[in-house]
């Protein structure tokens, strides 16, 4: 038997073997989340149109006046979902959480959508001083300082419609399914309490990060953390909440709703490039998801939001591997400039920051050689991918093993 390497590329999409989502490979070295994408060929589309029909039916005007709950970041996403619920003459509330981290695009497009859609919309935004506390604690216990956002987008939502009687969710694409293929279309998969704790959340809940607040003094009292709370499954059954996901009953495609949501309702896309993904249209409700956070991701498992964009983009026919593999040597190893917009709000030096993150590093990935940290799959990418090498700068600035 040939021994596989630490790490190994998808011979289809650019995703590593260390992916964070998680990944099979089959005997051609074709990862699951092609192998799932594939499968949105072969769906009878037309027919999950009408599924989705019936199964609003049966919830209209089941609340006194709102039909169902859509979460929502202001993206294009959320737009979208909007966009769908609405042709179905369905009166939706919409609920964010927001993390204090919005781009100035990102909250013009979140303000925009109560107005162009004609929805009532509640937030939740908790204290700044609270969210500083919950940055650093996370980012020390965790290596994701954005865990708030990830909890509160994820917990905030169904307590309101347990709060309110609205058994209806309606949530975009399923992210894992999405990127590494976790479930198939035929599985029609719903939000779970599992899929949020084990994969959103990491695993952790409100009482580890009050625990943790206190080793690292930082405390964070139980009272503070209330709305990050899941609901209990006698309140859950009670409502008889229950998750849906578009995208089992509509063809998912970035690539079309973010144009389509431009020209019907004036979305606005990123009014300057990012340094990790070469999308304009991702991530505008947090500043750092596209920046600093996927930059953890980078040091954890050595790859970043530019792998995740490729990959979509050439399951979806949008171009062809080689031009991904450009696209992820050029942006996965950067560590971006809103780094410092971090490091000013919660009070860290870049030093201290390094540190921490270099305890999250994946030793299938990482390696120390002289002192410094190297990359183990630098080789075989070189070899895999032909022509197409690391930029200089990332091998001198960061260390990576040549």
């Amino acid at each position: 038997m040939i021994k596989k390497p630490n790490i190994y590329f998808c011979k289809s999409c650019t995703y590593p073997s260390s992916s964070a989502v998680p990944l099979e490979f089959d005997d051609a070295g074709v990862c699951s989340g092609c192998a799932t994408s594939e499968q949105a060929q072969e769906v009878d589309w037309d027919r999950r149109e009408s599924m989705f029909e019936n199964l609003l039916s049966e919830h209209k005007s089941n609340n006194a006046y709102y039909d169902c709950i859509i979460p929502v970041s202001g993206g294009k996403d959320s737009y979208w979902q909007i966009h769908k619920i609405k042709e179905y003459g369905l009166n939706p509330l919409l609920v964010t959480y927001h993390g204090n981290n919005y781009s100035r695009t990102g909250l013009e497009n979140l303000e925009r959508m109560r107005e162009v859609f004609d929805a009532d919309h509640i937030f939740f935004t908790p204290s700044i001083k609270l969210l500083k506390k919950m940055n650093r604690v996370c980012q020390r216990l965790m290596g994701d300082m954005n865990w708030h956002a990830h909890a509160g987008i994820f917990t905030y939502p169904i307590r309101v419609a347990v709060q309110m009687k609205i058994p209806l969710m309606i949530w975009g694409e399923h992210g894992f399914m999405d990127l590494g293929g976790m479930h198939s279309y035929r599985d029609f998969v719903e939000f779970t309490y599992r899929y949020r704790h084990e994969h959103c959340l990491r695993g952790y809940e409100w009482y580890d990060i009050i625990e943790a607040s206190k080793k690292y003094d930082d405390e964070i009292f139980e009272h503070e953390v209330i709305q990050w709370k899941y609901p209990n499954d006698e309140e859950i059954e009670e409502v008889g909440v229950q998750g849906l996901y578009v995208s089992n009953f509509f063809k998912w495609d970035a690539n079309v709703h973010g144009p389509l949501m431009v020209e019907k309702y004036g979305f606005k896309e990123s009014d300057e490039p990012f340094e990790r993904t070469y999308r304009l249209m991702s991530n505008l409700d947090d500043i750092h998801e596209n920046g600093i956070h996927d930059y953890m991701k980078w040091v954890k498992f050595g790859y970043g939001r530019a792998t995740d964009h490729t990959s979509k983009d050439i399951r979806q026919g949008k171009m062809v591997r080689s031009e991904g593999v450009k696209e992820v040597l050029q942006r996965d190893h950067i560590k971006s400039k809103d780094l410092r917009r971090w490091l000013s709000y919660v009070g860290w030096t870049e030093q201290e920051f390094d540190l921490v993150a270099d305890h999250f590093r994946d030793p299938n990935v990482w390696f120390i050689r002289d002192g410094q940290w190297c990359k183990l799959d630098i080789d075989l990418q070189e070899r895999r991918y032909g022509s197409v090498h690391l930029p200089e700068n990332a091998r001198s600035k960061y260390h990576i093993e040549q």
